[in-house]
């Protein structure tokens, strides 16, 4: 039986749509929050938008983060390449240049006073450990130690209402996570993950790759390049 009601951070990429889906299966009523947090595009931004309005969401808010004045990463400085991969196993290991200094961390602090304003104090998010793994606040550890922290340093957390934070993809492959949102009526064909935020995806960038390989291995089109696809084919035919 569905109980209570869940915020979703939503970024208008797969991950998170998938965990707006689960979150969908498992509460009453689902609210969705999206950060423009001076990223290289506002693609993204739209299309949370979108999908969030496709999935009936209760409510829909974008709220304004500006990160690229602290910069340090290629998603926020343009003057930063991103760096271009032909297949999951070019992706190295440790810290890419794509992460973002703390995003999740200050995402989470900013959704958590939304949450404790609407009096929701179940927080959902598609962080995953798996394919992102140089990514520190991505980790399962670093996730339980925000849920202490936002409990202990909030008036809803103090008087007895804690915040729980879900993670229902931390340890999937983007194969799974792709699976799992099939499972659940999930249409990705509105999901942007190419972080150049083309469309058709660049093909080339790290998110990029994974995404494909985890279709590939699932032996499926995406469900985005379906899209592009029919896009293509009517402009042709205008």
């Amino acid at each position: 039986m569905k109980s209570q009601e869940a915020l979703v951070i939503l970024s208008g990429g797969l991950d998170s749509t998938t965990a707006l889906y689960w979150a969908g299966e498992r509460f009453k009523k689902v609210h969705t929050l999206t950060f423009t947090y001076g990223q290289s595009h506002s693609v993204e931004v739209e299309r949370a938008a979108q999908i969030a309005e496709r999935a009936k969401v209760a409510s829909h808010r974008v709220l304004e983060v500006n990160l690229n004045e602290i910069g340090g990463s290629a998603l926020t400085q343009p003057d930063i390449p991103i760096p271009e991969r032909h297949s999951t196993a070019e992706i190295g290991e440790g810290i890419p240049i794509t992460y973002v200094p703390f995003r999740n961390g200050i995402f989470l602090s900013i959704a958590a006073a939304y949450a404790e304003v609407k009096g929701v104090s179940h927080l959902v998010g598609g962080w995953n450990a798996v394919d992102y793994s140089g990514y520190p606040d991505c980790r399962r550890e670093f996730l339980n130690a925000m849920e202490r922290a936002l409990t202990l340093g909030t008036k809803a957390g103090v008087e007895g209402k804690p915040f729980t934070i879900h993670t229902p993809l931390i340890s999937l492959s983007k194969t799974e996570i792709i699976a799992l949102g099939l499972s659940l009526g999930a249409d990705y064909s509105l999901t942007i993950s190419c972080y150049r935020g083309e469309d058709p995806p660049c093909g080339a960038c790290d998110s990029c790759v994974l995404r494909a390989e985890g279709w590939r291995r699932l032996g499926l089109m995406d469900h985005a390049l379906e899209r592009s696809m029919r896009l293509r084919a009517l402009r042709r035919g205008a």
